[in-house]
């Protein structure tokens, strides 16, 4: 609800993890010559009856997606933000965890990372290579894109 209100993307506390495991600021992050966040959704879905977000209505995606992406045009380097970006845009099947473990086949120009929601945090513990492995090479590779 946080980021709906401020009307900027990844204006919370998932947003504060994101930017740490790219090691960029809140300027550079939100700097739209040099960073482009496009959402599966253009909108706050809502909540589910416990309290979680809803998923991404498929028809923004469906509406929006390619017509951003390709008024972007070329991207060197394209982060796939939770299961249901990497589900579109890579046609996986599998769980986030199969996806992000296999990061490297989809690199250079690819990353694909579990959302930084807290409610993943568990979920970091648990794969302590992801800060090991996959959080370096990223940073590395941000850093050659952004300069």
């Amino acid at each position: 609800m946080r980021v709906h209100e401020a009307m900027k993307p990844f204006w919370d506390r998932s947003g504060d993890r994101l930017r740490e495991w790219m090691n960029v600021d809140q300027e550079t992050f939100y700097d739209r010559e040099r960073v482009a966040i496009v959402p599966m959704a253009f909108c706050f879905p809502g909540y589910n009856a416990a309290g979680s977000d809803l998923p991404p209505p498929k028809i923004c995606a469906t509406t929006w997606r390619d017509r951003v992406m390709a008024h972007l045009g070329d991207v060197p380097l394209t982060l796939l933000v939770g299961g249901y970006a990497q589900k579109w845009h890579l046609g996986t099947k599998s769980g986030v965890t199969d996806v992000v473990q296999n990061w490297q086949a989809h690199g250079p120009n690819v990353f694909p990372l579990p959302h930084p929601s807290w409610r993943n945090t568990g979920w970091l513990s648990k794969n302590p290579w992801f800060a090991e492995e996959l959080l370096p090479a990223l940073r590395t590779r941000i850093k050659e894109v952004l300069e």
